[in-house]
């Protein structure tokens, strides 16, 4: 039962929610995953560890915390406990309006993504809806931006688990939060990419400046924000994104800067020979999404940045 008191939304936690989730009026939305304002008891119902889950892939071990060996520790943000614990909750109307617009957005770019990849079928989409959303009610703060779901994707089809998955994406996010519009690093990676290409390869530095002077790099903004996601086909992803967070500890904690120069790189001759624009460059790189040779690009980039450690060594 759902009753409404002073602009509140009061749930009675003697009624089964999951039998209710239509009365939101949101298609998929389950109430299972709400967490409340305000309980009788203040009491946090927070996930210490997904227990009896191994890595189902070593590759995947960089980007969770070690501190449990069995599983993941679950980061829980939300300071309320869930609507369906025994206590029941409160929900304000402006705080369901937010999350039902973030579910909305959500929905779109679920049926949207990878769905030409064998995995993404009904029962997987629901899965990556639920981490998603899971995702977004404990960072209400944060919410749903687009881009979100390529990087939770790539996790789940290698755990298949929804548990492990979010707690896995969490960490990621810590890394990842600061490319989104709500952060500043994206305007971080533009200029280094300024400062390393005009140090590394001066003349394509002034290709790109003298032909309507897209130095801006704003052509890489997907790059960074999905650390490469829809530029390559999954096996790659994985392989790329092993090296990147393998990078922080043995090589550069800015290693996607040199991935990024190594796939301009790996074109520098067709770019330089048609004297591609601004316009050009963006289409070129669009119609060779999931056509690069990973292997080599990842090779040339560990090369720039031994080219860049001499270059430093010996100033």
């Amino acid at each position: 039962m759902t009753d409404f008191v002073h602009n509140v939304i009061v749930t009675n936690a003697s009624v089964d929610l999951s039998c209710h989730a239509g009365d939101t009026g949101i298609s998929g939305f389950n109430k299972t995953n709400l967490d409340a304002l305000a309980e009788e008891n203040n009491s946090l119902d927070t996930l210490d560890c997904i227990e009896s889950h191994g890595l189902a892939s070593p590759a995947m071990s960089a980007c969770v915390s070690p501190a449990k060996s069995h599983g993941l520790a679950s980061p829980a943000m939300s300071a309320c406990v869930s609507p369906a614990s025994s206590n029941g909750g409160i929900y304000t109307p402006e705080l369901l309006e937010t999350f039902g617009l973030n579910l909305h957005r959500i929905e779109k770019d679920v049926q949207r993504c990878d769905r030409n990849y064998w995995y993404f079928t009904g029962e997987n989409l629901e899965k990556l809806r639920n981490v998603m959303c899971t995702y977004v009610w404990e960072h209400l703060d944060i919410g749903y931006m687009q881009g979100m779901c390529d990087l939770v994707a790539p996790l789940l089809v290698v755990f298949n688990d929804e548990s492990l998955t979010y707690a896995c994406f969490c960490h990621l996010m810590e890394r990842m939060v600061e490319n989104f519009p709500n952060g500043n690093a994206m305007d971080c990676h533009f200029a280094n990419m300024r400062s390393l290409i005009q140090i590394l390869d001066s003349e394509m530095y002034e290709l790109m400046h003298s032909h309507g002077d897209y130095t801006h790099f704003y052509f890489c903004y997907r790059w960074f924000l999905l650390d490469f996601k829809r530029e390559l086909v999954y096996s790659d992803v994985y392989a790329t994104w092993e090296v990147i967070w393998a990078a922080q500890h043995v090589s550069s904690t800015h290693f996607v800067l040199f991935l990024a120069l190594a796939l301009l790189e790996t074109y520098r001759d067709i770019i330089l020979s048609n004297s591609m624009d601004f316009t050009d460059i963006i289409k070129f790189f669009n119609e060779m999404a999931e056509r690069h040779n990973a292997a080599a690009v990842l090779g040339l980039a560990r090369d720039l940045v031994l080219q860049l450690q001499l270059l430093i060594e010996n100033k």
